[in-house]
Parts: C-alpha cells; structure tokens; sequence
C-alpha cells in the first residue's frame, strides 16, 4: 500500500514538473524615452499609482541611477 502511495505522489510531482512553466511575476519592462521637463516623481505617477516614492525608488534600482538626476533624450526602463 506505502508503495503505491509513494509512487503515484513521485508520478503527480513529475507530472507537474512537466507542466509547469515559468512565471512572468515581475511583469512586463517597458522602455520610456525622457522629455524636457521630465523628473523620476513625474514618471513614477504616470507608470504607478499610489505613493510615487515607491516607483522612483523601482526606476532608480531597475536603470542603476546614482540620484534623481536625469537628462532628456535618456531611455529609463520602467519594470511593471
């Protein structure tokens, strides 16, 4: 009886290793090109709601910016 537990718990955990696909959890990245008169606060309000520090914070760690500075013309990746 054990072995028949056991062998049908090892097939379903092969079964749903095979099924299973990777997940796409951290959403899609999109590119924004800067424009004059662009800031991080101006961007993270349009790409995320809620508190905008949050999203400066995700676009200053996903395009590896040392402050808040940036120039127009500048492509930032915005994570989802």
């Amino acid at each position: 009886m054990f072995g028949k537990v056991l062998l049908l718990a090892v097939s379903v955990l092969v079964l749903w290793g095979v099924v299973a696909r990777a997940s796409s959890g951290a959403g899609p990245k999109h590119v924004y090109v800067v424009e004059p008169h662009d800031t991080l606060w101006s961007i993270a309000i349009d790409a995320y709601g809620g508190d905008p520090r949050a999203g400066i914070w995700k676009l200053e760690r996903a395009n590896h910016l040392a402050g808040a500075t940036i120039v127009p013309g500048e492509k930032l990746v915005v994570p989802g």
